[in-house]
């Protein structure tokens, strides 16, 4: 699959490089490269961004981008991002397709995660 115009990688604002690694690391399995005191960049596996010196926060309510994470099973993901230090701003929601939360990490940056585990499809009848 061709890579040409597709997303690439992706920049979130960090003031606290460690406490970020150490969250992002044990709740999702991301890998990090320490790139000194103005950035540091992450892996999930799939795609590829980074963490820049700031203390700005990325949230909806200020005009953030959504960055939307996917688990198979929502309950034990919300249980992981609470144990290890990121928060709840919304719980989970029903939307068609499928259920999701969002959650602060320990910057204050607003990310969600979804899934599509356990959503009933409606049954559409046409008629005869």
């Amino acid at each position: 699959m061709s890579s040409d115009q597709k997303i690439d990688y992706l920049e979130l604002p960090a003031d606290n490089f460690d406490s970020i690694e150490s969250f992002y690391s044990t709740t999702f399995g991301w890998s990090f490269t320490d790139y000194g005191p103005e950035y540091r960049s992450f892996s999930d596996g799939k795609l590829d961004g980074g963490f820049f010196k700031s203390e700005l926060r990325s949230t909806t309510s200020n005009g953030g981008a959504l960055i939307v994470l996917f688990a198979n099973d929502l309950e034990a993901t919300r249980d992981k991002v609470v144990a290890n230090g990121g928060s709840l701003c919304k719980e989970i929601l029903s939307f068609p397709g499928g259920r999701r939360f969002h959650f602060l990490d320990p910057h204050g940056n607003e990310l969600a995660v979804w899934s599509n585990a356990g959503v009933i499809e409606p049954v559409t009848c046409s008629e005869q």
